[in-house]
C-alpha cells in the first residue's frame, strides 16, 4: 500500500459519507473507516511496511483521510439530525382537538373508607382522628395491655423510641377521645396502622382499620351485634353472613372477633378465606370497666362497646381481590378497574 491508495480509499469513504442517508448511515460508514478495527486503522498498520522515502507523503494522506472524513461526517450528522426534527415538527397538526386522558379512579381502600364512613354517619358516628405517631401509654397502657403482652415486642411493633411507636391500632383515638368528652360518645376513627406482619395474600405491614366506640348509659352486647351486621349489609349485600366467635382483648370484656363470609368463593372455601369459607375482619366487645378508670369514666355509670375492622380485607371481599398485595402494587391496569 503507497499513498495513492490511501488517497484512493479517502475519497471512496468521502462518497459514501456524503450518500449517507440516515443517522444510521453515517455511523456505519463512521466505523467502516474511523472505528478501531476500521480502514484508517489498517492503514496505520501498513505504515511500517512503507519504504522510508515514502513514508512522508503516506502519513501525510492517512491524516488528510482522518481528517477530512471526520468533518464530513460529523456535517452529515448535524444536517440529518436537523432534517429529522423540523420532520418530526411538520407532523404535528396544531389544528386537531387535544387527546384528553380520562379521569383517574378512587383507590379500592379509599372507597371502602368513604363508603364506611357513609354507613356509619347512619347510626350517629362522627368520625375521628389521631397521630399516625403514637405513645406508649395511648396505644398500649390507657388500653389495659399488660407490659408483657406479645403485641409489645419489637417484633411486632414499630418502635421509635422507648416511649413512642407507630401505632398498632386506631384504638389510641378512642383513648384520646374519651380523655377530652364526656358521654355519650359515638365516633368512627378510620387511619393507617402499622405492624410488623409479614406480607402474604392476606397480611401487610402497612394496612388501614376503622375503629368504632359508643358510650352510652345501658349500651349492651345487642347493640354491637346490631350495628355491625347493619354494616354488613349495607357495605357487603344483605347476603353476606356474618358471625361472632369468642375472644379475648385487654381493651374489652367480653370480648369476639367477627367474620364475614368470603365473597369471592360464596363460602365454598379458596385462597383468600384459607379454605374456611370465612374471612376474619377483626375483634370488637365491651369496652373493659379499667378502660373507663383510666379515662375518668365511671363504668358503674355507663357502658360501651368497641370495634375494629380491617378495611383492606373489607375491600378484599366486596371487591373479589384475591391477594392484599394487588392493592399496593401501584398497577394502573388493576387500579382502574374500580372506577
Amino acid at each position: 500500500m503507497n499513498a495513492q491508495d490511501v488517497v484512493v480509499l479517502k475519497e471512496q469513504g468521502l462518497a459514501e459519507a456524503r450518500q449517507a442517508a440516515t443517522l444510521a448511515e453515517v455511523e456505519a460508514v463512521r466505523i467502516k473507516y474511523l472505528g478501531r478495527k476500521g480502514v484508517l486503522q489498517e492503514v496505520m498498520d501498513n505504515l511500517k511496511a512503507v519504504p522510508a522515502e515514502g513514508r512522508r507523503d503516506f502519513g501525510r494522506c492517512a491524516n488528510e483521510l482522518k481528517q477530512e472524513l471526520t468533518v464530513l461526517l460529523d456535517e452529515r450528522k448535524t444536517a440529518l439530525a436537523a432534517a429529522e426534527k423540523a420532520a418530526g415538527q411538520k407532523q404535528f397538526d396544531v389544528t386537531m382537538p387535544g387527546a384528553w386522558r380520562s379521569l383517574g379512579t378512587r383507590h379500592p381502600v379509599t372507597q371502602v373508607i368513604e363508603e364506611s364512613i357513609r354507613i356509619f354517619s347512619m347510626l350517629g358516628f362522627t368520625v375521628a382522628d389521631g397521630p399516625d405517631i403514637e405513645t406508649e401509654y395511648h396505644n398500649f397502657d390507657a388500653l389495659n395491655t399488660p407490659a408483657d403482652h406479645p403485641s409489645r415486642d419489637t417484633q411486632d411493633t414499630f418502635w421509635l423510641d422507648n416511649k413512642t411507636l407507630l401505632r398498632t391500632q386506631t384504638s389510641p383515638v378512642q383513648i384520646r377521645v374519651m380523655e377530652s368528652r364526656k358521654p355519650p360518645i359515638r365516633i368512627i376513627a378510620p387511619g393507617r396502622c402499622y405492624r410488623r406482619d409479614t406480607t402474604d395474600a392476606t397480611h401487610s405491614a402497612n394496612f388501614h382499620q376503622v375503629e368504632g366506640l359508643y358510650v352510652d348509659r345501658k349500651v349492651s352486647m345487642a347493640d354491637l351485634k346490631g350495628d355491625i351486621t347493619f354494616f354488613a349489609h349495607q357495605m357487603m349485600g344483605p347476603n353476606v353472613k356474618v358471625r361472632f366467635r369468642p375472644h379475648f382483648f385487654p381493651f374489652t370484656e367480653p370480648s369476639v372477633e367477627y367474620d364475614f363470609s368470603c365473597h369471592v368463593c360464596g363460602g365454598s372455601g379458596c385462597r383468600v378465606c384459607k379454605n374456611s369459607g370465612w374471612i376474619e375482619i377483626s375483634g370488637a366487645g365491651m369496652v373493659n370497666p379499667k378502660v373507663f378508670n383510666i379515662v375518668g369514666y365511671d363504668p358503674e355509670a355507663v357502658t360501651g362497646y368497641a370495634f375494629g375492622m380491617g378495611l383492606e380485607r373489607i375491600a378484599m371481599i366486596k371487591f373479589g381481590i384475591e391477594d392484599i398485595r394487588l392493592l399496593y402494587d401501584n398497577d394502573v391496569r388493576f387500579l382502574s378497574q374500580f372506577s
